[in-house]
């Protein structure tokens, strides 16, 4: 069996499955392995990153962490479209909302990743591209989703390069556009997907308000935020219908 090695990913060039689940943080991506895969196997480990392959209702599907903010997702993206064959990445992630309609356990789809970031200044774009989900991951998703009752919201999403940012005021202007929520990565996996023709779709679970100023503990992000994990595995099966 051959394999491929990456400054990032070392595995058997099948090693992943066609779709593959990317949390942020590697212990999400060992609780989603341990708890919902069959017969779950470790696949790759550099840097701690901890990529599982296993088996949900019968589908062949992976899960991997891709670490914080764009650069680092958008390199693990780029290794698993270009090099593994991966299909589909699902971000499945915590987001904090900027409008109040959007409460604090709610699911976001995002159709669409507005950005702070220049990740598509490599593009040499004559303007200002607009990265947004794949239909077919967001069709399937929201139809899921509507299965499990969960209370979700379709739209518009910021992907910031800043975390803690010294504009205080930063986020009124994406309020006042309508954008639901905040977080980290999903440009950059929109971007690359479309670059190589591949598909992806962030699934957010909100875990603090901007708004309200209600949050979760770190603990409830890592091991509860279930039901988003159940919406992107039953997508990945039911793209294999």
């Amino acid at each position: 069996m051959s394999f491929v090695t990456t400054p990032h990913i070392n595995a058997e060039k099948d090693a992943f499955g066609k779709t593959v689940l990317m949390p942020g943080d590697p212990l999400r991506s060992r609780f989603i392995a341990e708890n919902f895969l069959e017969n779950a196997k470790l696949v790759n480990n550099i840097r701690g990153i901890q990529g599982y392959t296993g088996t949900y209702k019968g589908t062949r599907i992976s899960v991997m962490a891709s670490g914080m903010g764009m650069p680092t997702i958008g390199i693990y993206s780029y290794e698993l479209f270009h090099f593994f064959d991966v299909e589909n990445i699902m971000r499945i992630g915590s987001t904090g909302a900027l409008q109040e309609k959007v409460k604090v356990r709610d699911i976001v789809f995002g159709m669409g990743a507005c950005t702070n970031s220049n990740y598509a200044n490599q593009y040499g774009l004559g303007g200002t591209f607009a990265p947004i989900a794949s239909y077919p991951l967001l069709r399937e998703a929201i139809a899921q989703a509507d299965k499990l009752g969960a209370a979700y919201h379709v739209g518009n999403i910021l992907s910031s390069d800043v975390f803690y940012n010294d504009n205080g005021k930063a986020n009124e202007g994406w309020q006042k556009m309508g954008v639901l929520c905040v977080e980290m990565e999903a440009a950059a996996l929109y971007m690359n997907a479309a670059r190589c023709g591949k598909n992806a779709l962030a699934i957010l679970t909100v875990s603090d308000s901007m708004v309200t100023g209600e949050e979760t503990t770190a603990q409830e992000r890592q091991n509860s935020f279930t039901q988003m994990m159940e919406i992107a595995l039953n997508t990945a099966v039911g793209l294999e219908k």
